[in-house]
Order: structure tokens, then sequence, then C-alpha cells
């Protein structure tokens, strides 16, 4: 009976680990970034896939000119990236597919041989039953 229950607590395992990946893709995406630079006057903003949904700049940084404009929106765009890429970091990692596979493909041996098991018995039962009648 103790195989049955580890065989049983195995699988309940390798379910929750199979339905935390295949849970709802927003669920698992990261949240857009935005980043300001040139004090509030160019904006930069990364979308959840990561790609930039958004360059803002605001009229006044265009009268500093195309340099002063670029420089910012490099200073930003680099700083959103960073914050991206620590908020990807910081996200609880996927369960290894491989190891839930093997444990499953265990406990189904286990339960195969299990199986087997119980119709060998029951054969050997109804043997003798019908020697019996």
């Amino acid at each position: 009976m103790a195989e049955a229950d580890e065989n049983a607590r195995r699988l309940a395992e390798a379910r929750a680990a199979l339905a935390q990946v295949s849970a709802a893709p927003e669920e698992a995406q990261a949240e857009p970034v935005t980043v300001e630079a040139a004090k509030g006057r160019i904006r930069v903003t990364l979308g959840v896939d990561g790609r930039v949904a958004e360059i803002y700049a605001d009229p006044k940084a265009i009268k500093e000119g195309t340099d002063y404009i670029a420089e910012h929106v490099l200073a930003a765009l680099n700083e959103a990236l960073d914050k991206r890429a620590a908020m990807v970091a910081a996200q609880d990692a996927a369960p290894d597919l491989n190891a839930l596979n093997e444990s499953l493909a265990a406990v189904q041996d286990a339960g195969v041989r299990q199986l087997q098991a119980f119709t060998a018995s029951i054969g050997q039962v109804m043997t003798k039953l019908n020697r019996n009648a």
C-alpha cells in the first residue's frame, strides 16, 4: 500500500508542475517597463514581450536637437532593457520538464506492474474458484 501512496504522491507532484507550466500565458508574462530620461522629456516603454512598445519625446526636448534626443533615448532604452532583464531573471524558473517526464514514466511503469500483478492475482483466484465449482 505504501508503494501506491508513493506513486500517488509523485503523480500529484508531476501534475502540479505540469499545471504550472501550462498556466495561462498572461500569468507568466512580465509587466511593461517604462523609463524616463532627460527630466521626463524622453520616455521609453518595453511591452510585455520585451520589444519597444513606445518612444515618446516631449516637444521641448526636440528643441535641444537630435543628438540630445538620441543620447537620452539610448540611455532610457538601455535602462529599460536592464530592468526587463532583472525582472525576467527574478521570475520563478519553470520546472525541469525532462525530470517531470521521467517521474511520470516511473509512475506509469509502476502502475502497469501493479495492474499486471492484480490481473495475475485475479486470474489465480478465478482459476481456483473454477476448480472448486
